[in-house]
């Protein structure tokens, strides 16, 4: 019998039974708070998945502001894929292992670690529907303290699973049928009426605008496909699911709405990692706001 693969979402529930096989399998806790950067470290610390990675958004899945090697620009930029691939390595996580990635925000920060891991090449990996909240739910049992120390490996990347847009692609194709732009941030800072992190407010021209929070219901967890499916073409409004990009303030939030667009069986969309923090660091580029 072959062994069960998760590429989107997993529930708690199939997570608990995941664990029981000799499936290889490693769990990242990808828990992380904007406004107080140590609030993930301190959440892992007081309970967390037993044997579960902590993945730490600005340490682990971002490079350091202007470092050469970094992939993206933005608040949060892409690490090159061979300093992600070996910091995967370090903790121990292997090709033939299934990923799983969870946090206690509505999968605003896990999300970021699945898309990293399609990125270099590891289709293998899904998002715990639901977080932690839904851990809990299931009966599954947490432990408090430090990560478990695993054996490094020997991670290497593969041809990317997912596709990465830049800054210049995104402008030249501004105001394109070929490019349809989704904006994941809240719509308050979508319409440019306030703006607590970036310099500048408002939203890179037609942009459309779906925050992230749209695709999770009030359990906690995605949506039904059949419901997403119908609100994102609704927004998309005949344009092409193919032509999406996706973005929001640093490349982070706008991947609940790549995973809720596959969930829903519209495909996997690009993302424009620098999102609205690297689109507005040149004032040349026009803003939009309303």
């Amino acid at each position: 019998m072959s062994k069960p693969h998760f590429t989107t979402l997993i529930s708690a529930d199939q997570l608990l039974a995941l664990i029981q096989t000799d499936q290889p399998l490693m769990v990242f806790d990808c828990s992380f708070d904007l406004m107080k950067p140590d609030a993930g470290d301190q959440q892992f610390a007081e309970a967390h998945i037993p044997g579960a990675v902590r993945a730490n958004l600005d340490q682990h899945l971002s490079a350091a502001h202007g470092a050469p090697t970094a992939a993206s620009g933005g608040r949060h930029p892409l690490p090159a894929r061979e300093a992600f691939a070996a910091w995967l390595a370090s903790v121990g996580f292997a090709s033939n292992m299934q990923a799983v990635a969870y946090d206690r925000q509505r999968a605003n920060y896990c999300g970021r670690l699945w898309w990293m891991l399609k990125w270099v090449g590891h289709e293998n990996v899904a998002v715990l529907n639901g977080g932690l909240h839904a851990w809990y739910a299931a009966g599954g049992v947490v432990t408090s303290g430090g990560a478990t120390e695993h054996a490094p490996t020997q991670f290497m990347t593969s041809e990317a699973r997912a596709t990465l847009i830049n800054v210049q692609q995104v402008q030249k194709r501004l105001g394109q049928p070929s490019q349809s732009l989704i904006d994941a941030r809240a719509e308050p800072r979508f319409k440019g009426e306030m703006e607590p992190i970036d310099p500048v407010a408002g939203h890179i021209p037609g942009a459309l605008n779906r925050p992230f929070g749209n695709n999770i219901d009030d359990d906690g967890l995605f949506k039904p496909a059949v419901v997403l499916k119908a609100e994102l073409l609704e927004l998309l409004d005949g344009r092409d699911p193919a032509s999406v990009v996706h973005h929001c303030g640093s490349g982070v939030s706008a991947v609940p709405n790549i995973i809720a667009m596959e969930v829903a069986g519209l495909g996997r969309q690009a993302l424009f990692a620098g999102s609205w923090s690297e689109w507005c660091s040149d004032p040349a580029r026009p803003v939009e706001k309303g």
